[in-house]
């Protein structure tokens, strides 16, 4: 009977011994979430931009040397700070939607975060081949696609730039990562 007894105790001390440290693990959770929280609220608390947050736009065409350069600006339309990291997905399609060309190639710059406060804008390089010097196959967009960095959903931009490279061996169209402002 003492054995038993002492099993008794023995199995109530591991209980309350796996209760205290389990309370210790929450307060300490509870801490860092708090502590982190805090963090966050002394710099802003800036988090990813999505899609809904944003309006994509593209800039003044600057044309050299057979080439063609666009800024592809994305413009913070929320009303807190956010960032973005990467490349922004594109792609050229038609009216009824029908993708035209290959999908931009992006460029190996690294990246960089950028933090956008309610207004400010982003941009990333869009640069292809003019195809009248290239002999790409070239066709008319009515749009350009714009995917955030890490994002699903795209902004429609209604295309007005010309021809753009559609297919053939000189189709490539590239794209940079973003970068604070509005362009070159």
């Amino acid at each position: 009977m003492a054995k038993t007894s002492q099993s008794l105790r023995r199995a109530a001390l591991l209980a309350s011994a796996v209760a205290v440290l389990g309370s210790l693990t929450a307060c300490d959770t509870a801490h860092r979430t708090e502590t982190a929280s805090r963090q966050l609220s002394a710099t802003g608390g800036a988090t990813r931009c999505h899609t809904s947050e944003l309006r994509a736009s593209v800039g003044r065409m600057d044309p050299g040397a057979g080439q063609r350069n666009l800024p592809v600006v994305l413009t913070n339309v929320s009303s807190r700070s956010c960032t973005l990291h990467g490349h922004p997905g594109a792609a050229f399609v038609d009216a009824s939607g029908r993708r035209l060309g290959p999908d931009p190639e992006r460029t190996p710059d690294a990246p960089a975060t950028v933090t956008l406060a309610p207004g400010e804008t982003a941009w990333a390089g869009l640069r292809y081949a003019s195809p009248e010097v290239s002999g790409a196959r070239a066709a008319t967009p009515a749009a350009l696609l714009v995917t955030p960095p890490d994002e699903r959903e795209s902004l429609r931009v209604r295309w007005t730039a010309d021809e753009v490279p559609a297919g053939g061996n000189a189709a490539s169209v590239y794209l940079t990562a973003l970068a604070a402002g509005s362009g070159p």
